[in-house]
């Protein structure tokens, strides 16, 4: 009797859920289930994109815009509402992740924006005006090679950062030769310890032997009984280092055209800027779409929301596109707990060649970068914790141990007896299983605040003045409803892109002067045209939910006109008045 209550309760319960994922926990079913509590190696994290592409094939298209120095597909996958026109005639989103391989969250939160838009499209109106006004494109991996390195084979928490192009790290001319060693076989590369009693620089935590502490220097020459010797390995290539020459060793957010500098200046930067496949294949993408007017980038760690400039030299972002950043930004520290929003050289380190900050320098794109996942996010009180003894806590109490490796023996063909154990390469940079969903869908909101402020052009009023002797004067007000500009100041100062277009046409109306109006109030203060009244141009485009005023001075029998915006980021727009 009870399995048949039961099975009539879940039956009455599937009658009733509703499609689409909104994030509130009742009624609701996903199209397309994914689990949120795990990552994805690369093959299964296309798997799932592939699944969306097909469960929404109206909506996702898939290409591959390159390869990578391994040969693994670069995709990117396509969102847009066919039925309101193409995507590059709409504002567009970039985005992705795992620029560095070991960053591997990113590419879920890249999944994860994807499948909310897609599952709530249908029933939730702010996103279904979303896409259906907007196009995306998502980037899954920038670094596939280094993606699927960190999963395959062993490493720590902070390696495979690169592509695996052979690099000679310690200019000996040889190419990754020396690299850390699985010693143990157990897919992680944790660290080495040697037991070395009254002659070492470590001891033995008293509560909890699994952790060393440096003993402090002091007058009688108290010593420890540990010394650390680093990650597991050997001495592979015989000249006295152990793992100083790892595979690869180049850095792809180091490659960008915007403040590049050679490699004796930034580390991993290559011969020169967009050298490695990879990059040359995004850029060409990007480049190709002129209609992307926000960018996000995804990597990890450390709980930041990061802007340009990368470099203190660079100088000031222009003021205008500053308070746009910081609108964004400042929300993004309320939607995303324990996340900070920074300037990269002021607040973090210098960064010279920086994917989002060539978005912004070179291209004059709204971007940003987030790290993502903060350690502090483990306790939940907002409190750093300097002790190391807490990441034991953590992994104690809530993982039951499962992020350390216990030390146990090995015997080292130089160092002799030694103990090898540490933390997990999964454990620290990434979150915890139970904390991976809130990251992805605090970061994918964050993602869609700043879609939604992609320009958004309307014409708001028209007026027509007789002027007398058959001349007649239009007055049009053009506004930007959203935050972020037709044009970004940068993209104006350095004329990146094409200027924003005004036109005014009509049958048997002859258009003899037209111009920005200065001043509401006064409509004789006007900038006129010195050629092509009907089609004005201006490079600073609409601002930040700012109106432009155009006058236009036509004669004619024509008793209607066609009033138009074009401009790269945003919706031609476009209006028919009567002129009499």
């Amino acid at each position: 009797m009870f399995s048949i209550i039961a099975l009539a309760l879940c039956a009455a319960q599937q009658t009733t859920a509703q499609s689409g994922f909104p994030g509130t926990p009742i009624g609701h079913v996903p199209k397309v289930e994914i689990a949120w509590n795990r990552l994805y190696e690369l093959r299964e994290l296309y798997a799932h994109f592939d699944r969306l592409a097909a469960a929404y094939p109206t909506f996702v298209e898939a290409s591959v815009i390159g390869h990578t120095t391994e040969n693994r597909e670069l995709r990117v996958y396509t969102l847009n509402d066919p039925a309101t026109g193409v995507d590059t005639e709409k504002p567009a989103m970039w985005i992705d992740g795992n620029v560095h391989g070991n960053e591997v969250q990113a590419g879920e939160a890249v999944l994860y924006t994807l499948w909310y838009l897609l599952e709530n499209r249908s029933t939730n109106a702010e996103i279904e005006k979303l896409v259906a006004g907007s196009a995306f494109y998502f980037c899954p991996s920038q670094n596939p090679d280094g993606r699927a390195h960190w999963f395959e084979k062993a490493h720590d928490s902070s390696s495979s950062r690169t592509g695996v192009q052979p690099w000679d790290d310690d200019g000996d001319g040889r190419f990754d030769e020396d690299s850390a060693n699985d010693l143990d076989g157990n897919g992680m590369i944790t660290q080495m310890r040697k037991f070395v009693p009254g002659q070492g620089t470590h001891r033995q935590d008293p509560d909890d032997p699994r952790i060393l502490t440096p003993v402090p220097p002091n007058e009688e020459g108290r010593k420890g009984d540990w010394i650390m010797l680093g990650e597991e390995g050997f001495d592979d290539d015989g000249d006295g280092r152990i793992n100083e020459d790892e595979v690869g060793g180049y850095d792809m957010n180091r490659a960008w055209p915007s403040m590049w500098q050679p490699g004796h200046v930034q580390f991993g930067a290559g011969p020169y800027p967009l050298y490695w496949p990879e990059t040359r294949s995004v850029a060409s993408f990007v480049l190709a779409h002129p209609n992307i007017a926000a960018l996000q980038s995804f990597h990890n760690a450390g709980g930041m929301i990061l802007r340009g400039p990368g470099a203190e030299s660079y100088g000031e972002y222009e003021r205008e596109d500053v308070r746009v950043f910081d609108e964004l930004g400042k929300a993004g520290e309320k939607m995303l707990p324990f996340y900070r929003y920074m300037v990269i050289w002021k607040d973090l380190y210098t960064v010279y060649g920086g994917f989002a900050t060539w978005g912004y320098e070179g291209l004059g794109i709204i971007s940003f970068t987030n790290e993502l996942w903060n350690s502090e996010q483990q306790w939940g009180d907002g409190k750093n914790k300097p002790d190391p003894k807490e990441r034991w806590f953590f992994d104690d109490k809530l993982l039951s141990g499962a992020g350390f490796v216990d030390w146990h023996a090995y015997d080292h063909p130089f160092y002799g007896k030694v103990e090898i154990g540490g933390f997990r390469k999964d454990y620290g940079r990434v979150p915890p299983t139970f904390m991976i969903e809130e990251m992805l869908h605090r970061n994918a909101m964050f993602n869609i605040s700043h879609a939604k402020a992609m320009p958004l052009v309307s014409i708001t009023e028209s007026t027509t003045t007789d002027l007398g002797d058959g001349l007649l004067a239009v007055d049009v007000v053009f506004r930007n409803m959203h935050a972020i500009p037709t044009r970004t100041a940068h993209a104006a100062k350095q004329k990146i892109g094409m200027p924003d277009t005004f036109t005014i046409s009509g049958a048997d109306v002859e258009v003899l002067a037209g111009g920005f109006r200065t001043d509401r109030w006064r409509p004789e203060r006007i900038q006129l045209a010195e050629r092509e009244p009907a089609r004005l141009l201006r490079d600073s485009g609409i601002g930040s939910r700012e109106e432009v005023r155009v006058r236009w001075f036509v004669r004619g029998k024509g008793d209607r006109a066609l009033v138009s915006w074009q401009g790269e980021k945003a919706r031609d727009r476009s209006l028919e008045i009567k002129l009499r």
